[in-house]
């Protein structure tokens, strides 16, 4: 995978692209690549999977292959609710022989499912087939011919011959019933054994043939509810230790954990929090600092996370503050107040590391999607220590203590103690104190020292993918800003996307649509 060209261009685009009233049903909600990136997986709010293969090994080109209902809906007798089918997330597994099996999860159901090519046999030859050609002949020969097919020598079995091939989808597992809240997140684990499911207070492992049965490994709901102050956004496995696993809260911290240590794995996790002074805390950070995707890099060495308004880049070494922070939404700081009035502020964006580990991609509003080429520096020798020994020393208290040695001077305690108790106070503060926030961001990080530096990508995954081919090439961010001005469409929003794992090719989700970007 070249690291140096990002050219990129539209290659596919599958779905509907008249102008046509969308269906809800047809919503795409999730993209996937496989490990091999020769399978693409997508699934939408009608509970439908879909499934695509590459169709040209030298430029990216894929082709339908078979489509399945994963889901339907369904009511929750006991709580009067009904169960969406749509679908939240799709995990490619490693294929076994000829077959290949995908996770697929709606709210509360989480179904493996077999994807295999199945062979249809029809019956071509058999005694009475040649007996009612002869039957006919009959008619004017007699029945001499007719006896002498109905002797006892003459008689042969049927024979069977290939009649097509079919790609056929059966569910081999159902995970049922071990989720009181909504799940959000499914992740693989890299023993090829067991997976995970987060819901908004818990986070289950499961082994894939026991589907009877799961095991909560973090649990973070109050015996109070009305104590409650964060929930759970987002959970996945590290790539390569099968043994930790990381979360993220609506609060803006990632907690990395080591199932090695305790059964309830939310006792001494590694926290990764960026200190930020409470008096720049408002109505609107308890939203904006809010996560919604959590994604490791495929070397294991780096963190990506997504707010509403940022892109953050962590080391897994390092948690008191980002190696770099990438401002997404810059033209949106003075008007989250109408964000908020329209829900736009709640939308969930994700984040995707290239296959080098060395490139990251997010979503936007108005269709675009930008990428930032090279962010970490992947050249270096990743594969030595890149993973953070679990001791007494590494808990959530003293992680805070050096967030605060880090960012604040010597009265930093005392900013600290006050953080809890100003959280809930800057909740009912009016929309005046926006430009404080904005401030103690850009202070914060040491990101954005670079920021005006930091090369873009920006392409749009709309109609002008056709007439103009060739568009995505390095440009300097804040060309993005001017042309958006205040005409920015809420309702065309790139929420999911999939980076091929071996090249330079993205698929994105767009409304009822999807995209093929790519270098090749």
């Amino acid at each position: 995978m070249s690291r140096d060209n990002f050219n990129f261009k539209f290659s596919q685009c599958f779905g509907d692209k008249a102008d046509i009233v969308v269906t809800e049903a047809d919503i795409i909600t999730a993209s996937e690549f496989d490990h091999t990136g020769n399978f693409l997986a997508t699934g939408d709010k009608g509970g439908r999977v879909v499934l695509f293969e590459r169709s040209n090994s030298k430029h990216c080109e894929y082709k339908f292959l078979t489509e399945f209902q994963s889901h339907d809906a369904e009511f929750d007798y006991l709580k009067s609710l009904e169960i969406e089918e749509k679908i939240n997330q799709i995990k490619w597994l490693k294929p076994v022989q000829k077959s290949h099996f995908l996770l697929s999860t709606n709210d509360k159901t989480i179904k493996l499912w077999k994807i295999y090519e199945k062979n249809i046999k029809l019956v071509s030859e058999n005694n009475l087939s040649e007996g009612y050609g002869l039957k006919q002949k009959n008619m004017i020969i007699g029945d001499d011919s007719m006896k002498s097919v109905l002797k006892l020598s003459s008689l042969k079995l049927p024979v069977l011959s290939q009649h097509d091939k079919i790609i056929a989808a059966t569910p081999k597992r159902i995970y049922a019933n071990a989720h009181t809240y909504h799940i959000n997140s499914i992740s693989p684990n890299s023993d090829q054994e067991t997976f995970l499911s987060a819901d908004d207070l818990r986070i289950n492992l499961w082994n894939y043939d026991l589907p009877e049965e799961s095991f909560n490994i973090v649990d973070i709901k109050p015996a109070n509810m009305e104590e409650l102050t964060e929930v759970i956004t987002s959970a996945e496995f590290h790539p390569q230790e099968c043994n930790l696993f990381m979360y993220s809260s609506s609060k803006g911290t990632i907690k990395l954990s080591d199932m090695r240590l305790n059964a309830l794995c939310d006792d001494k996790p590694i926290i990764f929090e960026e200190y930020t002074n409470p008096i720049n805390h408002n109505f609107f950070t308890e939203i904006t600092s809010s996560i919604s995707d959590i994604k490791f890099s495929p070397n294991g060495r780096y963190i990506a996370s997504r707010d509403y308004l940022t892109v953050k880049i962590w080391d897994i070494n390092m948690n008191n503050k980002p190696l770099k922070t990438i401002n997404i939404h810059e033209q949106l700081k003075e008007r989250l107040s109408d964000t908020y009035e329209n829900d736009a502020i709640f939308d969930k964006f994700e984040v995707e590391f290239s296959g080098d580990s060395s490139s990251v991609m997010t979503g936007s509003y108005n269709n675009n999607f930008m990428i930032y080429p090279n962010v970490v520096n992947t050249n270096e020798d990743d594969h030595s220590s890149i993973v953070k020994t679990f001791d007494d020393n590494s808990s959530g208290s003293s992680s805070n203590n050096r967030n605060k040695n880090s960012h604040n001077n010597n009265n930093s305690n005392n900013n600290n103690n006050n953080n809890n108790n100003n959280n809930k106070q800057h909740k009912h503060k009016n929309n005046s104190s926006n430009n404080n926030m904005f401030e103690g961001n850009n202070n914060s990080s040491n990101g954005d020292d670079s920021e005006n530096k930091l090369d873009e990508i920006v392409l749009q995954a709309d109609k002008t993918a056709f007439r103009n081919k060739q568009f995505g090439s390095l440009s300097q961010r804040t060309t993005r800003n001017k042309e958006w001005g205040d005409d920015i469409d809420f309702k065309k929003s790139i929420l999911h996307f999939s980076w091929h794992p071996k090249e330079n090719s993205i698929a994105i989700a767009a409304t009822n649509n999807l995209f093929i970007f790519s270098e090749l």
